[in-house]
């Protein structure tokens, strides 16, 4: 955190260093990005991207879109890009980055969307993905559940006050859940952490990773104190699905 000198905004474990949240998922047939924070740019070259065929939002705040314009270089040689939001996060994402969007598109080499709306699952390659709908806060957004071939791989939940039943149904018996869990005392728009260990109670998932934390959570200390199958996401990270 900025201007903070706290233990874990001065501890020398590189999992302490953390950028915003985001994933990247890679298969054969297809590889795509869910939201693109500031530290978008940072991110593909710390973990070389150089593919990227689809972007997926799960809501418009800005510690998760305002990286967009770092799409620039995966629309190269005019490519439209496929861009995947909700109706309303689509409708911000278009008023704040109208210059992307406008159907003028006067200067060569500005990101090239291509808009899709989500209303209901959608595949990217042989990736099925459903959108699963969270509070946060006041607002509406979207976690996702990747599936292939009849297996649920990781729900991504990244932003969330409470996760309905229906979405805990749904997701039951994932993989890898991934879950938002800020910090160690409750917030008005964030999971805490005793909040989303008690999702993933109800889930029973294969493993559960927590991410969107604070600087009040240390890695190492927090993760030592986790129940067996929990663990704190970092930068960096890869899971692999077989």
């Amino acid at each position: 955190m900025v201007g903070c000198g706290c233990e874990v905004c001065a501890s020398k474990d590189p999992r302490d260093n953390r950028t915003r949240s985001s994933i990247y998922v890679s298969t054969p047939e297809c590889a795509w990005v869910i939201d693109t924070g500031p530290e978008f740019r940072v991110q593909c070259l710390r973990e070389k991207i150089d593919r990227l065929d689809a972007v997926v939002y799960t809501h418009s705040h800005t510690d998760h879109i305002m990286g967009f314009d770092d799409l620039r270089p995966f629309c190269a040689n005019g490519r439209e890009l496929p861009v995947y939001a909700s109706a309303d996060t689509m409708a911000d994402l278009q008023r704040v980055f109208s210059f992307a969007f406008s159907e003028l598109r006067l200067i060569p080499g500005y990101v090239k969307p291509s808009p899709h709306l989500i209303d209901g699952p959608f595949e990217l390659g042989g990736t099925r993905l459903t959108p699963l709908p969270l509070k946060h806060g006041r607002a509406q957004v979207n976690g996702y559940l990747f599936e292939c071939q009849g297996r649920k791989l990781a729900a991504y939940l990244s932003d969330c006050k409470e996760v309905p039943e229906a979405v805990i149904e749904r997701i039951g018996g994932v993989e890898a859940l991934i879950i938002d869990a800020l910090r160690y005392a409750e917030h008005p728009t964030h999971l805490s952490v005793s909040e989303a260990l008690a999702v993933a109670a109800r889930v029973k998932p294969g493993a559960t990773w927590l991410t969107h934390i604070c600087h009040d959570l240390g890695h190492a200390r927090t993760e030592a104190e986790l129940p067996a199958g929990t663990r704190i996401a970092f930068d960096g990270l890869k899971l692999e699905f077989r």
